[in-house]
């Protein structure tokens, strides 16, 4: 099989070709289908988050998606021929082993979740990541059913999946996005307003925002926005700190809490919720050839979308 392998800090991919994987006692072998880039393989390969990598060289490549063409004698759960995805965990595929940036990956059968016929696999690679992310926020976290008015700020790759989902869930969603080049892709999906501020939105008697952003100013907004009772979710990264009213978190008796990248039971719930046909990311597809090309492109945030290689 073709890979791209990751070998040092800063240091270009190399094409290497390897035996195929054979498959442990309780793992599984997947012919990659699709297998997303993420700016987490642009700090692998800046540094920031080398230190992560169980080891160098090695395959990145954690948002992956494929059919199972060989599988070990301990695993009765799958069989060859079933479409699966692996969910991004740190002991997983593209982080602790070899990844997805291949025509093959090996992976224990415990890590991956069924695909839905339904869904691409397109779409599936980046919803083990991306998607699964959003889902965390919106549901495991932020408590979001269905009548209820949600706040989402930052529509860029996980808030426009946050804003989907929220409204698959049959609630009324209000997005603060700074960039109007995209309020008419906001607008689309029938929200109930849009504007760069989610205070502006203080009157509708929001029970949930999501902040996707995380300028910390946009965190201090929502506290400002949100009705008495509420709920904030924290989940962008863009500063490390943000300054609140904490009178206001009192007196309006606001709860706030953090959601991180999500867990197994999430991505086979989200996708669950794919199946239905209206939650997708907005797909950037490539080919196996130009992943290194566009691992270098994202650092310099020239992809618009989710780059997603196709097999």
């Amino acid at each position: 099989m073709r890979a791209w392998q990751f070998n040092e800090v800063n240091e270009p991919f190399t094409l290497v070709e390897r035996e195929d994987p054979k498959p442990g006692a309780d793992e599984i072998v997947i012919d990659v289908k699709a297998s997303g880039l993420c700016h987490s393989d642009v700090s692998f390969v800046d540094g920031t988050l080398t230190p992560l990598l169980g080891h160098k060289p090695i395959i990145l490549g954690h948002e992956t998606a494929g059919v199972i063409s060989a599988v070990g004698p301990d695993v009765s759960e799958f069989a060859v021929g079933d479409r699966v995805g692996i969910p991004a965990v740190t002991e997983g595929p593209g982080t602790a082993v070899d990844g997805g940036f291949a025509e093959k990956v090996v992976v224990k059968a415990n890590l991956v979740v069924r695909v839905p016929e339904e869904v691409d696999f397109s779409q599936a690679a980046p919803a083990m990541d991306a998607a699964r992310t959003a889902y965390r926020a919106l549901v495991t976290f932020g408590h979001v059913e269905a009548g209820q008015k949600v706040g989402v700020i930052g529509f860029g790759g996980l808030g426009s999946l946050g804003a989907q989902i929220a409204r698959e869930l049959g609630a009324t969603v209000y997005v603060a996005e700074v960039n109007e080049k995209v309020w008419d892709a906001v607008n689309e999906l029938g929200v109930g307003g849009v504007s760069k501020d989610i205070r502006d939105f203080a009157d509708k008697g929001l029970d949930v925002i999501i902040d996707f952003a995380g300028f910390g100013t946009t965190t201090a907004s929502a506290v400002d926005a949100i009705k008495h009772g509420g709920r904030i979710v924290q989940i962008g990264l863009a500063r490390e700190e943000a300054t609140i009213s904490m009178q206001q978190v009192t007196l309006k008796e606001i709860t706030i809490v953090g959601a991180s990248n999500g867990e197994k039971s999430e991505a086979e719930e989200v996708l669950k919720l794919m199946a239905g046909g209206n939650i997708a990311s907005k797909i950037v597809p490539i080919t196996f050839e130009q992943i290194p090309e566009y691992v270098d492109k994202l650092a310099k945030g020239e992809v618009a979308g989710r780059a997603v290689a196709i097999l």
